[in-house]
This record gives structure tokens, sequence and C-alpha cells, in this order.
């Protein structure tokens, strides 16, 4: 081997460089929705620190950099091959195809420098900076939004569609519209890898595939999950109970596999739950806490403090794995099980509901009022208890046009889970209902105006879905729940048509221009869910003429219908006792002006105060 060279270049001088290929030996494209979701956010939390609305472009200059990682390269013949980092290069390569489609559908150009990241064009033909054969039409269907048949193609191909599709969903709405050109050039400038390439000589393939060998057998391939192991069992001095401990966490880690490979995100939210005591202040240069050094180095985390992990003889060591780790485990299994199915327990829906809002902070927080000692009836009381006090302020976030980013709620949720950890049932109620006393922003909040579906469309499906279902199974208790169908199939419905002459050259004009219009029809009170076809059939018609359709959809739409409270004498019952207990009520509407959406406003916040009321937590 002749020469190693190592440096950091930015996005744009990676991936600006000539195609990259990959060697027959390695792996599948393995990234998983969780790793895209902690990508997106770290990303955008980064780039939200120093962004402000109305910053010039060229301020982007002074934003502070992102640091990626690495990558390995072996330059053969001339040629680039990826040893290590295929899969951050994939990854970014599918993130910004999505910004390209972004910036189309919001009337935006799309600089030629983003196309110049992902492909290569010569004479009408499409080949791709991470060129991968098996892939290009795969690529090709995401570059032209084209339907692409999976069937028969292999775990990479799939997993590709997989993850594009995870960057759409959970693209963070604080980087999208106004904010995107910004954080495209930020990601492009600002976001670092550390490039290592190795110049190799006619003997290149052994070299570069002894290079990726002793990254991934010698060492270099121990994972923080591996090293903790190695420490724990060494400080076991029985042969006979370290062979057994052994055992124990092989059989652990093999129960996680198909929700948390290797086990790493189990053992962070267990730690963190049960054991950090400080976090990183928010200070500039501050040192990092627990809560962080868990989050990065687990391994060496535990060996530093052995004292607050309560680890001093033999038998604690075995104790750790034994007790704390299958119990923790244990139920870190049981919460992301419940996160993922299509029709959660009944009681713990809220663990679901906050899946779905990828509050990915919700596992520590969960654990940390359990204890070894609570028996399985009390375990799930409070696994349901803290999962709806998240639901709720998550809700109250949402209404209020706040983030619930990583970034942003880490510090809240570390004070959380200190307030909580082994709490009895009785004293984490009261917490809880405290700490929704305190909060500054409620369902009643001024805010509420500015809650719009531009920048916000996934928290306002998530809004609709939840009150669409609500009425629905409160008017009806054997209707089974469709909030799983609302908010993953259907698709925010305007009931103002985009047509401002119907409100501005009204005989008493309501709004003296397009964009005072715009930004009324936004707002949550003018919204409704329907399925996809219906709302791209519905969506151009005058409020008289899709008034007739919405009888036909759920209540939350028909209920804007006269004929839906003849009906339906369970939704009017349902109606009565809501104006009993909130002082309003659902009412048709023949047509629907301006004062007709502020009505409407008014209602959605009433439900939403009645959907996620905290005095429920006392019925738990």
């Amino acid at each position: 081997m002749n020469k190693i060279d190592g440096d950091a270049y930015n996005i744009r001088t990676i991936l600006g460089q000539s195609k990259f290929f990959l060697d027959y030996y390695q792996r599948e494209y393995s990234w998983e929705k969780t790793q895209v979701a902690e990508l997106l956010d770290d990303l955008s939390d980064k780039f939200l620190k120093d962004h402000r609305e109305g910053n010039d472009p060229e301020a982007i200059e002074k934003y502070d950099y992102y640091f990626l990682g690495s990558i390995i390269i072996s330059v053969k013949k001339g040629d680039q091959y990826i040893i290590d980092g295929q899969q951050r290069l994939t990854s970014l390569t599918l993130l910004l195809i999505c910004i390209s489609h972004k910036l189309e559908e919001q009337g935006r150009r799309v600089p030629d420098f983003l196309g110049s990241l992902i492909y290569f064009e010569q004479y009408e033909k499409y080949s791709y900076k991470l060129d991968v054969h098996d892939r290009r039409k795969c690529m090709d269907s995401l570059r032209t939004g084209e339907p692409f048949n999976e069937e028969g193609e292999s775990a990479s191909i799939k997993n590709i569609i997989a993850r594009y599709n995870d960057i759409k969903e959970l693209f963070p709405d604080e980087i999208d519209g106004e904010a995107l050109p910004y954080f495209t050039n930020w990601l492009i400038e600002r976001v670092y890898l550390v490039q290592i390439t190795t110049y190799s000589d006619s003997n290149s393939d052994a070299e570069a595939y002894t290079i990726f060998e002793t990254m991934n057998d010698r060492g270099l391939s121990l994972t923080p999950t591996e090293m903790l192991k190695g420490y724990l069992l060494s400080r076991i001095t029985d042969n006979n109970t370290r062979e057994k401990t052994n055992k124990d966490w092989k059989e652990q880690i093999a129960s996680l596999q198909d929700i948390d490979k290797g086990g790493a995100n189990t053992i962070k939210a267990w730690l963190r739950s049960q054991y950090a005591q400080n976090i990183r202040k928010r200070d500039k240069g501050a040192d990092p806490g627990d809560f962080d050094l868990i989050g990065s180095e687990f391994h060496r985390w535990v060996s530093d403090n052995e004292q607050k992990v309560r680890l001093s003889k033999s038998s604690d060591f075995a104790r750790f794995i034994q007790d704390d780790f299958t119990f923790y485990g244990k139920w870190y299994k049981f919460i992301s099980k419940v996160a993922q199915a299509k029709l959660p327990p009944e009681g713990i829906e809220a663990i679901c509901y906050n899946a779905h809002n990828n509050f990915t902070l919700q596992p520590p927080v969960l654990l940390a009022s359990l204890n070894k000692s609570d028996d399985d009836n009390d375990i799930r009381r409070k696994l349901q208890i803290v999962s709806s006090y998240l639901d709720i302020m998550i809700a109250r976030r949402f209404w209020n046009r706040e983030s619930t980013t990583y970034d942003r709620m880490k510090y809240d949720m570390f004070s959380l889970i200190i307030d909580i950890r082994g709490k009895s049932i009785e004293r984490l109620i009261e917490i809880l209902i405290e700490r929704l006393d305190k909060m500054q922003k409620t369902f009643d909040s001024s805010e509420t105006t500015k809650l719009v579906v531009h920048n916000n469309k996934s928290k306002i499906r998530y809004l609709l879905a939840r009150m669409t279902d609500y009425i629905e199974t409160s008017s009806d208790p054997n209707r089974p729940s469709h909030y799983n169908e609302y908010y993953f199939t259907y698709e925010v419905e305007h009931i103002w048509a985009d047509q401002y002459e119907e409100h501005g050259h009204h005989e008493n004009d309501e709004f003296e221009n397009k964009p005072e219009f715009d930004a009324y029809r936004n707002r949550i009170g003018g919204l409704l869910l329907l399925p996809k076809p219906k709302n791209r059939s519905y969506g151009k018609l005058p409020y008289g003429e899709k008034r007739k359709h919405y009888l036909k959809e759920n209540l939350l739409a028909a209920s804007l219908h006269e004929e839906a409270y003849d009906r339906n004498p369970r939704f009017v019952r349902f109606n009565d006792e809501f104006k009993r207990n909130s002082g309003q009520e659902f009412q048709p509407h023949p047509d629907f002006r301006k004062d007709d959406l502020d009505k409407r406003q008014t209602l959605y916040r009433e439900l939403c105060k009645q959907i996620w009321n905290p005095e429920k937590l006392k019925d738990m």
C-alpha cells in the first residue's frame, strides 16, 4: 500500500467528486427508520440553533458546522471504492433527492449543483454518484417520482425505498417551507465528513479487503454493547456465575434483535432512566453530563461510574445483568412492540401515538418510573399514565406550534426522568398533573390562531386524526378505532377551496388581500381529513357543493351538514354531553364564512381540551 490521506470535507466536496463504487464484499444497505429519524433530528436541531427567519443567505457561512462521521475510500486504478461509509452516503443521497422534490413542490428553483451531487446526466441517461448497478432502476424511480415494483428485489433495494419514504414522512416541519433553501445550503456547505483515502498498487483488491477485514474482524467492530459486556463479565470472579451471566446476556440481546439489533438503544434507555443524574448545561462549551455520555459511550460511562450504578463486589456485576438488564430489557421490548403495533393493547394506546409523532425520548421516560419490585399490573398502569402525560404534552406543543425534536425536549425529559424515577403510582399521578398545571402553553393559548397547515401538516393531520376518531368512538362505543386509517392514509382537506374571489369580493368583503385569505384558510378550524382520492376530487369545489359530499364521510366532516344530526341519534347524544362539559357544540354550517371558521376553530380547541384532559390521569 503506497499512501493514505485523511481530511475533512463538506458534502458538496465529497459528493462533488466522481463516482463511488461498492466492492463485492460490502454488506446490504441496512439503515432502519430509527437511524433516519436520528439523522433528521440531529441535522435540523443543529441548523435551527443558528437559523433565524429573515437571515440573509450569506449568513449560512457563519452557521455552526456539523460533523457526520468518517468514510474510507480505496482508490484502485483511478476509481473510488467505498470501504466504509456507504450507509451514510446512501442516506445522504436519499435526503438530497427528497429535498429536490420538496423544492419543486414549493415552486422553488432546484439549484443545478443539487442534482450534480446525486447523479450524472449524459445523452439523456443518468448514472448516480454512488454507482451500484442493481440500484439504478430504484434510484431512477425515486428521482422521477415514478412508481417502483419492489417484488423480487434485494434487501438493499427494499430498504432504500422504505428509508426514502421515512425521510419524506419524518422531514421536520421546522426546516420545510421558507427555511428549506437555507437548510439545503447549510447541509451542503456546513455538514462535514472525514474522508480517509487509501491509494493501492496492482494488488489493490486484496489490500482493500484487508482494510475492510481489519475494521470488521480485528477489534474495530466491537460495539459499545460488546465492550460493556466484556467489562461487566471481567468483574465476576466465580467462573460458574460468569458463565451463567454470559448466557443470560446473550439471551437478552437475542430477544431484542427484531426491535433493537445489538441492544444499544435498550441499554441507553435503561441507563438514562435509572442512573443519569445530570446533563450538559446549555452554556456553550459546557462539559457533557451523565445523560449525554450514556448516549455516546455508555460502556465507558458505566466503568467510570461504578458507585452511581451500585457496582462494587462480584455479585453486583452479575445482578446488574441477570436482574437489572433482564428486567428493563423486557419492558423496553414491550414498549417498542406496542409502539409498532397496528392495534395497540387497550389502555396504552398513547405509546403508539407518541411513537407516531417520532418522540424518540419516550423509552427512557417510560422506564424511569418502573421498579423491579412492581408487578405486571402496576407496570402497565405506570406505562399508561406516563405515556398519556407525554401524549398531552405533545398535543399541547403541536397546538402551540412548539417543536418536539430531541434537542428541544431533552432537558425537559431529563428533568421529568429525575422527578418520576421509581415513584409509586399515586405519587406519579400527582407529579404529572402538577407539571401539566405549570405548563405555560395550553389549548387556550393565543398561538392557536397561528396553527396553520403550512409547515405543520403532519402535526395537524395527527390532531385531526385524534379528533375525528374521538368523536366517532365516543358517539358509538362499539365502533372500533379508525385512527390508524385517518392518520396514515387520509389527507388534510381545506373546507375553503383556494378561491380568494369567493371571500375577497363578497358584498361584505372578509379579506383585503390574498395572503390574508390564505393565512385564514390554512388555520386548523378550516380543515378536515378525507381519503386521498376524495380530497383531490372535492378540493376545488365551492363549499355548497362539498357539503353534500362531506355528509358521506367521517363525523368531523359530516357535522357541517344538518342531516348528520337527523340520521345519527348517538352523535346527537355525544354532542349534548360535549356541550354540557365545554359550552360548545357541533352545529351545521349551511354557509362557511370567516365567522363560521372562527366558530369551528373554537370548537376544535374545546374538543382537544376534552381529548387531552389531564384529569384523565387520575382514573388510570
